[in-house]
């Protein structure tokens, strides 16, 4: 191979520490630095690639030449993934799980989360209307939690709502943390995979009988390739990869609010406008604000891109976060503007804040229409059907912690409903 064909390369002996330091903000800086929309670092101790960019998400979710099986570090899939789960599946064996997931995705059953969801925002106007300041990602995740759990069939009573929204938020706000922050998620996950798990043998044993288009009953009666029920403790992880993710929806709500509140005149839009502009501005906020930095997968086989090799067995992580903020595509990507997705192709590899890809072939994410759904409704109430204060505080947010949000958590005051 020639010179000019060599990949960038960060020299070091591991980066994995600059990733932490980093965050959302460590591809893409390299990325600058390195003038090229791919480089070679060594992470975990190994061999790694970078890639930024649209044509880079195409390559990426070729799953000829990628696999997601034993990409995740352990940590992640003790708190994030679970064990077993759907992303770390490939080939049939992945479609056919996507396939159940894919299932409650029908437009009866997005209308009905979208029915579910207006309630639990009802019920908690009326509680926040009482309350002296709202902080509103903690009150928006029990929102969300009463949500999913409905959604999903699962009975859970209002004693328990906390204890499940701070189990289920634990799974998504600590994969990269250490110490006892770590540890929190791990249990957090291992409490509600026992629950869920309870729950499962209960259908199965006809105790309980939940709606057979909710996830726990098409996931508790899903068999695999070979015609077996899959095992009480899979079922039990893939019922919370529709309940966690639900909840971490809070996340693009808190940018939502300060989205209206950075950009006032965007309100006044949205006020006078119809849902189109509503989901154009729903997508600009997945766009614009960090969500999820990267994913991962290993290189499948050999083969050469672009020039450069990629050789069986490397890790290599995809940036989302930059690939949003790609100005080739994007066009002054820093500007937050509803309006670029007027006339946008809704190419699957460009706008990529929840993965890229096909919904059924590969691994974009299945709950990416759920997450517009609680998005749209919630926008509606934020921006049309209340009113609030917001008083001085930290609304500041990180581009190193991941997840991040704003740092005071966006406090309101003097909640109302309008009339």
């Amino acid at each position: 191979m020639t010179d000019k064909n060599q990949m960038p390369r960060e020299e070091g002996i591991d980066h994995s520490l600059s990733l932490l330091r980093e965050g959302y903000l460590y591809i893409l800086n390299r990325c600058k630095s390195f003038n090229s929309n791919n480089f070679e670092t060594r992470l975990l101790g190994k061999k790694a690639i970078c890639l930024k960019g649209k044509e880079a998400a195409e390559v990426f979710y070729d799953i000829e030449k990628f696999q997601r099986k034993d990409v995740a570090p352990n940590r992640v899939i003790q708190t994030l993934f679970g064990k077993n789960g759907v992303q770390a599946l490939d080939g049939q064996a992945h479609q056919h799980r996507k396939e159940m997931f894919m299932s409650i995705m029908s437009r009866e059953g997005l209308q009905y989360l979208s029915d579910i969801t207006k309630i639990q925002w009802e019920t908690a106007l009326n509680k926040w209307e009482q309350m002296d300041e709202v902080i509103l990602y903690e009150e928006v995740k029990e929102v969300l939690c009463r949500t999913a759990c409905k959604w999903a069939g699962i009975p859970l009573e209002e004693e328990d709502v906390k204890k499940m929204t701070k189990n289920l938020a634990a799974m998504f706000e600590t994969p990269t943390a250490v110490g006892p922050n770590h540890w929190l998620g791990r249990n957090a996950r291992n409490k509600v995979e026992n629950w869920i798990g309870q729950l499962v043998d209960k259908v199965r044993n006809g105790e309980i009988n939940p709606p057979e288009d909710t996830a726990l009953n098409r996931f508790t009666w899903h068999r695999d390739l070979e015609g077996s029920l899959l095992d009480t403790e899979t079922v039990a992880v893939e019922v919370i990869n529709i309940l966690r993710p639900i909840v971490a929806i809070a996340i693009f709500i808190n940018f939502t609010i300060l989205a209206l509140h950075h950009y006032p005149e965007e309100r006044e839009k949205l006020e006078s406008s119809d849902e189109k502009y509503a989901q154009m501005f729903v997508q600009e906020i997945r766009r614009f604000y960090p969500f999820f930095p990267f994913v991962a997968a290993l290189v499948k086989k050999n083969f050469i891109w672009k020039g450069y090799n990629f050789e069986e067995g490397t890790l290599t992580l995809l940036d989302l976060y930059g690939t949003n903020h790609e100005p080739e595509v994007w066009g002054n990507p820093e500007v937050f503007s509803p309006e670029r997705f007027a006339d946008w192709n809704g190419s699957p590899f460009s706008f990529i804040p929840q993965g890229g890809g096909d919904y059924f072939m590969g691994h974009r994410c299945a709950g990416e229409w759920v997450t517009i759904e609680v998005m749209k409704v919630s926008l509606d109430y934020l921006a049309k059907r209340m009113e609030y204060a917001v008083p001085n505080q930290d609304l500041s947010y990180s581009m190193v912690s991941m997840p991040s949000i704003p740092r005071s958590k966006i406090i309101l005051k003097n909640v109302k409903r309008k009339f």
